[in-house]
């Protein structure tokens, strides 16, 4: 008897990269990091900077994405995208992340449901402001979701962001559910700018820089 075609199916995800650097941004800056990007993403902010992740890349089986995290020799993993979750089985490459002993971290929009996410797994999820174009995709119900060992972050475009960004942080007492990054668009609004107007309002957040543009500008991993 034949089996079903669907028992025999190897779980996998699309994957647009796969490269060992330093980790730019959140919490864990700085720390030696693989980075697992997959392929896709439903939104499309104005400041994009990883268009290339939108299409193409390679279908490749959850576990030989496992076992080549496995070959850089650090504990410290970081899915991110594009926009992840947008593949299903985005969730059990997570699972099986955390199941062979990685640090994990997932870089997620907050446009998609984080509930499912393992809890082993620490999120970092966007607020996307209005100068992403994207305001109106944030799932709002994802924030009674977050645990202090996830984070929030809000990429700044300009003064109306970082008020837009203030009041969400009050309003939904951000800071008291986990951290909270703010940062400055490359190119659109001054760093200091941004560093200025968090101390002039002793706003509880922290200001990042992307580490990996200051270091090597903003190329692609090879």
């Amino acid at each position: 008897m034949k089996r079903a075609a669907s028992s025999l199916t190897v779980p996998s995800v699309r994957v647009s990269e796969i490269f060992f650097s330093l980790q730019g941004e959140s919490s864990r800056v700085g720390l030696p990091t693989v980075f697992i990007r997959l392929t896709g993403c439903p939104l499309r902010c104005s400041w994009c900077d990883t268009e290339y992740a939108f299409t193409g890349g390679e279908t490749k089986p959850i576990a030989e994405v496992v076992a080549e995290a496995g070959r850089h020799g650090t504990r410290t993993v970081c899915v991110t995208g594009g926009e992840p979750l947008a593949q299903k089985n985005c969730l059990p490459l997570l699972a099986a992340l955390c199941d062979a002993g990685f640090d994990v971290s997932l870089e997620t929009s907050g446009a998609l449901d984080i509930g499912s996410v393992d809890p082993r797994v620490s999120r970092i999820m966007d607020l996307k402001a209005p100068g992403s174009g994207e305001s109106d995709k944030n799932l709002w119900t994802n924030l009674a979701r977050l645990t202090a060992r996830d984070e929030v972050k809000i990429v700044v475009a300009d003064r109306a962001d970082y008020e837009w960004a203030r009041g969400v942080i009050a309003e939904h007492r951000l800071t008291e559910r986990c951290p909270v990054l703010l940062s400055p668009v490359q190119g659109r609004l001054a760093p200091s700018d941004l560093a200025d107007w968090i101390l002039a309002d002793r706003l509880p957040v922290r200001f990042q820089l992307q580490l990996h543009k200051v270091l090597w500008g903003n190329m692609r991993a090879k």
